[in-house]
């Protein structure tokens, strides 16, 4: 979870200036607000998250402490492609998270036949990463989903309309799975080039090569 620090500052002199910092990581966020604390001079401290809500240092510390045995900081990473001459689809996702002080991938992919165009296909590869932390047991927290599909995330997040009645029927899937775990959910786009992880796991699956595995990685990763 990212959050902003909020603070007044007080010189010893009584003046006084109100900050605000750059989104960083929450845990990262009470070191730096509790090294504050110590100086006597930062006053009316809270914490802000993605959602605009304000934490006081104490609600927040509860908060983290009840996710700590939970997967949270989650990042879904997601491709698919589509063969127009097989008519076949391959769904790749890699699912990284945090859980009782450890970082963990998850890699899966899966061969679909049912789908008519590639832009079903990556919208299928999003279904099932959120099909995939919904299992992990990930629910109210927010998740960054990051795709180079350009049509799945514009629409998803409202910038593009939607005017293919499956693929609106893909976002209506999303949106109330969404809705029912409690996961507000934060979209990136990247390269290609920078999503071969997953384009490598859909055209495995297109090649009907079973991808399922879920590693510890190192925490400097």
């Amino acid at each position: 979870m990212n959050i902003k620090i909020e603070l007044t500052y007080k010189t010893v002199k009584g003046t006084e200036a109100r900050f605000i910092s750059d989104e960083m990581r929450a845990e990262k966020a009470m070191l730096i607000a509790e090294d504050l604390e110590k100086t006597g001079r930062a006053k009316v401290l809270s914490f802000i998250d993605h959602l605009d809500n304000r934490w006081t240092m104490k609600e927040l510390k509860k908060f983290m402490q009840g996710i700590e045995t939970d997967p949270h900081n989650v990042t879904v990473f997601f491709d698919g492609g589509f063969d127009l001459k097989s008519r076949k689809s391959g769904l790749g996702c890699a699912i990284y998270y945090e859980q009782s002080g450890k970082k963990y991938r998850q890699r899966i992919n899966a061969a679909v036949e049912e789908l008519e165009t590639n832009n079903e296909a990556e919208y299928a590869a999003f279904h099932l990463g959120l099909q995939e932390i919904e299992q992990l047991g990930v629910h109210h927290l927010p998740v960054i989903f990051v795709g180079d599909s350009l049509v799945v995330i514009n629409q998803l997040n409202g910038e593009w309309p939607v005017y293919e009645v499956e693929l609106s029927k893909w976002i209506d899937r999303i949106e109330t799975q969404l809705k029912r775990l409690g996961i507000t959910p934060e979209y990136e786009i990247i390269s290609r080039k920078k999503n071969k992880e997953t384009d490598h796991l859909a055209t495995q699956a297109m090649n009907g090569i079973e991808i399922r595995s879920t590693v510890e990685i190192d925490a400097g990763k």
